[in-house]
Order: structure tokens, then sequence, then C-alpha cells
């Protein structure tokens, strides 16, 4: 390189350096260019904040540490901590007549569709429509266990937060959640594929003793039920067939009002969520230590029946593997099937207690299953129960009807007493009891063959609202012969909608105007000393359509059915089988015959006789006085 191209780099080198010295910022302003770009930097961290929120893509780990998270689920679910998060899975199991939808999150089932069944669903113009029938589908539904786990917030771990592990195989779905360590806790369901709404069921603790305090000996199962509405009647379904039912190892019980049970007297074998045609069990195979129930109904308004609780104390022995086996039931309250599992399931049935439940197990519910099997149509099955109902009872009825022919007989004779009598009810039935005894009449002769009967009345009472063979079973005009026969719905009428009046029932205004023609043909010939009497005996049957308007329209279709069968009993034997000249006969010659009054005839006589003389004195004392003030003004007048 030649001499003045060297000096000519140098100058502009030196030329270069004199600039940069003179033109560079002082320290005040790097520091507001440093102000600057930080201010830029965040504005631009802020902005891509905002989109990530605006965009709903943020969750917990983009904004919270993750070490603070893991150390506030740490102090929430201890050793469980690694399962209070998760993802949400659903896995169904099914057979010929269930599907069960599980949530893996609690290992609890989601909902329950029975495949055979429909409920009804009343739309706003008070028609109703039928829907696919699901139990345990409400989201307010619980089935958890408390875990009792040492420095953790609550000090226990409610497994319907924990997020579960479920494996398939076959019939069998398996949950799992880990507490670290080899320890877990599984909950095993395996559904039948055979025609069957039993479910086997175990729970199995793995591990555990280390983690739950040595001082527990129970491990509580909470379990709540919301209990839909799947009938017609809510209102009835609520109040009459709702409740918890459960057993102890020697007796069954209930609670069907709003009321808390302590189920500690005995262990319990399993506790049953029942309405009036379904019922959702638990049973233990070994008992539960003890439990507490209870059932809370709802408002009107209210979506839902009842809420059914229980808490139930499952023993912890603490061994390092310990499975706790049970099975659960959800489906129909039918009494074969409920029966064939041997442990009085049966009973969640409200066939009624004592002789009546006794009647409707075992008389009247083997004998409709019996024609059931033959005939098709739960109306004509209704009828033929009747007939023979009516049949095995007529002897009972033929005694009524042969006493009331004798007090007919007797008629005119009372009416000549009447007429002698006048308005003293107290003489009149002095001659009428002497008449009875001289004729040997008992005038309770045809109300004890009825009170014979009313064993069966009150099972039967009973028996059509609680059968689910009745379940939405039409005839005629009927499309559900468990709930009321509705003709005419009218709506809310504000007098009405007290007593739940907003429909008419036809089979129950044909029980009132055949039970009014039977009374009427009954009394005519009767002879009454209160005129009211008479009346009252009609009256009472058009009160009782407020009563029978929203039973269950296959009892009163019975009512009528039974109406029809005593009339026509009535008329063929009064007029074709009862010789009325021969009951005459009869009555003359045991006047005729020497009498023997009983104790209690005597007395009662000797009652009445002294109260004839009382009510005469007081006569005579008040004519008396009447007497004497009389004379007293016109003495004053003088």
């Amino acid at each position: 390189m030649e001499k003045n191209q060297i000096i000519g780099f140098g100058l502009i080198f030196l030329l270069l350096i004199g600039y940069s010295y003179l033109t560079k910022p002082t320290e005040a302003e790097l520091q507001q260019m440093q102000a600057r770009q930080d201010s830029i930097d965040l504005s631009k961290q802020i902005d891509t904040t905002n989109k990530i929120v605006q965009n709903d893509t943020i969750d917990l780990d983009k904004v919270m540490n993750d070490t603070l998270i893991k150390a506030a689920l740490s102090k929430d679910f201890g050793v469980f901590s690694g399962a209070a998060s998760g993802t949400e899975k659903d896995i169904v199991l099914e057979n010929e007549v269930m599907k069960i939808t599980f949530n893996s999150k609690g290992a609890n089932i989601k909902e329950v569709l029975l495949k055979e069944y429909e409920k009804f669903v009343q739309q706003e113009d008070k028609t109703f429509t039928k829907v696919p029938l699901k139990l345990l589908e409400d989201e307010k539904d619980k089935f958890e266990y408390v875990i009792p786990v040492a420095n953790t917030t609550k000090g226990t771990v409610k497994t319907s937060d924990l997020y579960f592990e479920p494996s398939i195989k076959g019939k069998t779905v398996t949950f799992t959640v880990s507490a670290g360590d080899g320890r877990y806790i599984e909950q095993k369901y395996t559904l039948p594929t055979k025609d069957n709404y039993f479910l086997d069921y175990d729970i199995s603790f793995v591990g555990m003793d280390k983690v739950i305090p040595d001082n527990v000996k129970n491990i509580q199962l909470n379990w709540e039920n919301n209990l839909d509405k799947l009938e017609k009647n809510a209102q009835y379904e609520r109040t009459q067939y709702s409740g918890v039912h459960y057993r102890y190892a020697e007796e069954s019980a209930s609670c069907i009002g709003n009321d808390t049970k302590e189920l500690t007297k005995h262990p319990v074998q399993w506790v049953s969520s029942a309405q009036q045609f379904f019922n959702t069990s638990i049973i233990a195979k070994n008992n539960f230590s003890s439990a507490t129930i209870g059932s809370v109904p709802m408002e009107e308004e209210d979506p839902n029946l009842k809420k059914n609780e229980a808490q139930i104390q499952i023993p912890f022995n603490h061994g390092s593997n310990e499975t706790f086996p049970m099975q659960l039931y959800i489906g129909p309250n039918d009494f074969n099937r409920l029966r064939a599992a041997d442990m009085q399931l049966e009973d969640v049935i409200e066939f009624g207690w004592g002789i009546f439940g006794t009647i409707n197990r075992w008389i009247i519910r083997p004998v409709f299953n019996a024609l059931s099997g033959v005939i098709g149509s739960a109306g004509i099955v209704i009828f033929l129960l009747t007939l023979a109902i009516k049949l095995v009872l007529y002897p009972l009825t033929y005694k009524m009807l042969y006493s009331q022919e004798k007090m007919a007989a007797l008629k005119p004779q009372l009416e000549k007493i009447k007429e002698k009598t006048g308005d003293d009810t107290q003489a009149y039935s002095v001659e009428q009891m002497n008449l009875y005894r001289e004729t040997g009449v008992n005038p309770l002769g045809g109300c004890f063959p009825m009170v014979l009967q009313m064993p069966i009345w009150f099972a039967l009472y009973r028996f059509f609202p609680a059968s689910i063979d009745f379940r939405q079973e039409g005839f005629l005009w009927a499309d559900d012969l468990s709930s009321y026969d509705s003709i005419w719905t009218f709506g809310d009428v504000p007098i009405l909608s007290l007593i739940q009046f907003d429909h008419i029932s036809l089979f129950t205004l044909l029980w009132a105007g055949t039970t009014i023609l039977y009374t009427y043909y009954n009394t005519k010939h009767m002879t009454m000393p209160n005129p009211m009497m008479k009346y009252i005996q009609y009256f009472m049957p058009l009160m009782f359509i407020f009563f029978f308007n929203s039973f269950a329209s296959g009892l009163t279709c019975y009512l009528f059915f039974s109406n029809l069968m005593n009339i026509t009993q009535t008329l063929v034997t009064k007029n074709f089988i009862i010789d009325k000249k021969k009951i005459e006969q009869q009555l003359e010659e045991n006047r005729k015959k020497p009498k023997k009054q009983s104790k209690f005839q005597a007395k009662l006589q000797e009652a009445m006789k002294q109260q004839q003389d009382l009510k005469k004195q007081e006569a005579a004392a008040k004519g008396k006085k009447t007497i004497e003030k009389r004379n007293n003004r016109r003495s004053n007048k003088k």
C-alpha cells in the first residue's frame, strides 16, 4: 500500500472517532432510552396476555406458578393431590333391560336408563306425554366416600372430588385412584349380561391402612338421591310412596315423611331410596355398621319429589388390602324379582302393614298374577278379580241381605210404633228394641258381614296404587290404572286447587252414582227415627268423590264393578233366592216363643227406660214451671 493511502485511511479513522465522541448521548439520555424500551416491551407483554384471556385459552397453569398449585392441592387433598385434577370420562355398561353411564370423576353413576319403562311429563296444557325413564340422573345427586386423611385442610378427602382412572373388561368397569407408593382406592362395578337390574359393586382399600388414622373404624358413604317425578299424580307419589327404606338383620322399616332416623340398633343389611314403582338400593353382603337416613319433601313447584339422604358407615379394619362387597339394585318394584333376591327387598313395595299387607302379598297378588297369565287386559283382570272376591264373600253377603229382609218385614210394625210414639225418639227406641227382641231380629246382623269384608277393602285400597302391574296399563278411557282416569281437565280453580281438584275422573263418578242407587234400593224399606240419617247416606258418596278423584283408577274401577255386582247379587238374592213369606212366618214363630233376656239387653233396656222416665220428669217439671209463671202473671194483672 502506498504512503498516501495509509495517511488517508488514518485521517478517516481519526475523523470517525472524533465524530462518535462528539455525538454520543449523555447518561440522562441513555436512561431515557432504556425506559422507553422497557415500556414498549411491557406493553407488548400486556397485549399478549389480554389476547390470551379474551380468547379463553388461559388455564390455571398459565396464571399461577406450578409450585404454588401443587402446594395448594397437597394442602387440600394430601396423598390424593395427584388425582385432584383431570378430565371427566363417561363409561357405559348395558344389558337387555338397562343402560348405565358412569362418570370417572368420583367413579359415580351418572344416569341409568330403564329400557322397558317410560315416565309421564306434564305439558303446559295439563296433558301428559311419555319420555324414556332414567334414574339417578339429577346433577345434585351424591355418592361419595369421606376418607380421613391427615395433614389436610379439612382432615378428610371426598372421592367425589377425585378423578379416577377407568378400565373396562367385558361387563366390568374398574375405577382406580392412586394415593402414591402403591396405595389406592378401587371401585368395581359388574353388570350381569342377562335380564337383571342388580349390579355387583365392590370398594377396595389397598395400602390405605398407612393413610387412614388408626382410630378410624368406619368409612362414611354419603348418598343423596333427588327423586324425579315419574307418575301422573306427583302429589300422591310424593306424600304416600316416596321415602327411604331400610332393613336390620331381622326387620324392615321405612322413613316416608319429613323425618330422620338413626339406625344404630343393629347392623344394617340394606338401604333403599324408593318411590311409587321404582327404587335404588344399596345392599351390603356383610352388613353396614350403622346408618343415618332422612327424607325431605320438595315444594310442589320443585321439579323433584323428595331428597332422600343416607350416611352409611362401612367397617374398616385397617388391613393392607380390604374389599367391602355390595350390590346395587336400580329398577322396578317388581315383587317376584325383588323376592327372588332373598333379602326381603320386596318390603319396599307399599302393600300395607299387618293383615292388609299379608292379604295383598299372598292372596290378591297371586290371584291377579294367575289371571294376568291368561288374560292380557288389566281391566278385564280387575273385573274377574272383583267377581272372584264377590263369589268368595257371597255367604257373608247372603247373611247381610237376609238380615235386611227381616228388617223389611218388620217395617209395617215399626211404622205403627212411630205413629204411636210421635216425636219421642226415646220411646220409639224402647219399643223398637222390644220388637227386635220378640222377633229375634238382630239390627246389627247386616253390619257384621260388612265388617268382616273390610280387611279386603283396605287391602285393595293399597294394592292398586302399589302394584307395578297396573302402571301405564290402559282400560277403556283410562290410560293408566295406577293413576286417575281424567276425562276433563279444567286447570287451576282458586278454591278447588286447595284440595288438588283440577280434573274429573269418570270411574269415580260411576262409583258414586252406583253407590247412591245401591243405597237407595237397600234403605227404601227401612224406617229411620231421624230423617237426617237418610240423607247422610247419600251425602257421603258425594264427599268421597273428592277423595277418590285423584286416586288410582284401578281401585275406582274395582269399586264400580263391585257396586254393579252388589246390585246384581242383591236383586237376584232378594227376588229369587230369599223366601219373604218364610221370613214372616219365622218372625211370628219367634214372637210366640218364650224369651230369655240377656244381661246386656236387660241393662240396655233398663238404661233406656230410665232415660225415658227422666225425660218425662223433666217435661213435667217444665210444664209445672210454665203453669206457675202463667198464674203469677194473672195474679199481677189483678
